[in-house]
């Protein structure tokens, strides 16, 4: 990790909307083995996202929702919105839940499961009400809530172009350079180039799984998110070798929209589940970001539809930062080049752009052509030709053949 600036050292901001307070213990909590047992367990049983068993985890808990699931005792049907048919899916997933094994599993690739309540849990999840995760299986050597604290999404298109991998990488890199945690989805295009952006100069970054935390998925980024296991954090809600489907993509997203302080999109069509990332994060209150591209490319239109509502332009880093960061936290002052003859004043522009582009006047005519008096005239021209803007040519005055900058000794005449 960047030694420069530790993502972890920052303070909470109060830019984030106020969590639920119904939801559970905040951190620094104990969670009991049988909480920790029993949520696990509903990881293999319940869909990420599953608002109804969200619901219902708050009304009695994980420890009685995993019994009324497996105990045919008639507690189960009377939940609100249980019906038969759900029912017996969850009973049927529910043979296979054997939680020891996964937590074991985990514990040997160094990770560990963590539960709201917990010390590391991220509190901003709770903004997700009952669509948050049940728990979060987490593999690397980092805090989790830390390391969220500070952090920003960058995601986009897949099949990115060229120009898409360079924005994110160099957005990668420059928001890691800055103290803050790239997080991503660990997919193929815009999120890869993102996430080896960040460590490319030594920085945090963190994937966001839509499987396994021990599933390489894809399998071409198994060394990517094998480097950021090692030194950052790979998370998931989905238990050790669960594998992903397409729902569970677009699922996965909420996690990364609620997690951060705000999203940048990189490249995205009109139909992107990069987007519903972004409306995620408007929704819960983050800030949503979107890096423009060409106008005629079909990768960007989904952005600059984007921008055209509630998003914010950004193009590096330092614009990034100084949204989503802390008061002070200013990007540099954009200005174009500044030439010798912009620092002039209004009366000396005026005399200067009285001389023909060829060919000598005299003072005179310069006069009539800045509208100044003739005194006022030569007294800007011999301070134009110490600035070495003009030359005397005779009795009048010229351009001098090629520009020179504020300093140069003085051309010509006498």
């Amino acid at each position: 990790m960047n030694p420069r600036a530790d993502p972890g050292q920052g303070q909470e901001r109060g830019c984030l909307p106020a969590r639920a307070p119904e939801l559970g213990a905040g951190p620094g909590v104990a969670v009991s083995d049988r909480e920790r047992l029993a949520r696990a367990a509903l990881t293999r049983i319940l869909e990420p996202g599953d608002e109804r068993g969200g619901r219902w985890l708050r009304e009695v808990g994980a420890v009685e929702l995993l019994r009324r699931i497996t105990t045919r005792d008639g507690a189960a049907e009377r939940l609100s919105g249980m019906t038969p048919k759900r029912l017996d899916g969850y009973r049927l997933r529910a043979e296979s839940a054997e939680p020891e094994r996964d937590l074991a599993a985990v514990a040997v690739l160094g990770g560990r499961f963590v539960c709201p309540g917990d010390r590391e849990w991220p509190s901003q999840l709770d903004d997700l009400a009952d669509a948050r995760p049940t728990g979060l299986w987490v593999r690397g050597p980092r805090d989790l809530r830390l390391w969220a604290l500070r952090s920003v999404a960058v995601v986009g298109s897949r099949a990115c172009t060229p120009y898409g991998s360079h924005m994110a990488a160099s957005l990668g890199a420059g928001l890691a350079e800055l103290g803050w945690v790239v997080v991503s989805g660990a997919a193929f295009g815009v999120d890869g180039a993102a996430h080896r952006g960040a460590l490319a100069v030594d920085g945090a970054t963190m994937a966001v799984l839509a499987c396994g935390v021990d599933v390489a998925y894809p399998r071409g980024h198994a060394e990517l998110i094998g480097r950021m296991a090692e030194q950052g954090l790979v998370i998931g809600e989905l238990p050790p070798s669960d594998h992903p489907t397409r729902s569970r993509f677009i699922l996965r997203n909420r996690v990364i929209a609620a997690l951060t302080r705000g999203t940048v999109v990189v490249e995205a069509e009109y139909r992107s589940g990069s987007l519903v990332t972004a409306r995620s994060a408007q929704r819960l209150g983050r800030f949503t970001m979107g890096v423009p591209g060409p106008a005629t490319s079909g990768l960007s239109a989904g952005v600059h539809e984007l921008l055209r509502g509630e998003g914010i332009l950004v193009t590096d880093a330092s614009e990034v930062a100084e949204l989503v960061g802390d008061i002070g936290e200013l990007a540099p002052a954009r200005r174009g080049l500044v030439r010798p003859r912009d620092l002039l004043d209004a009366v000396s522009a005026r005399v200067l752009d009285a001389l023909p582009s060829r060919g000598a006047v005299g003072g005179r005519d310069v006069a009539r052509g800045a509208g100044t008096s003739i005194d006022e005239a030569l007294g800007r021209l011999y301070e134009l030709h110490s600035l070495g803007f003009v030359e005397r040519d005779g009795d009048g005055w010229r351009l001098t053949p090629r520009p020179t900058c504020n300093g140069d000794a003085r051309r010509g005449g006498t």
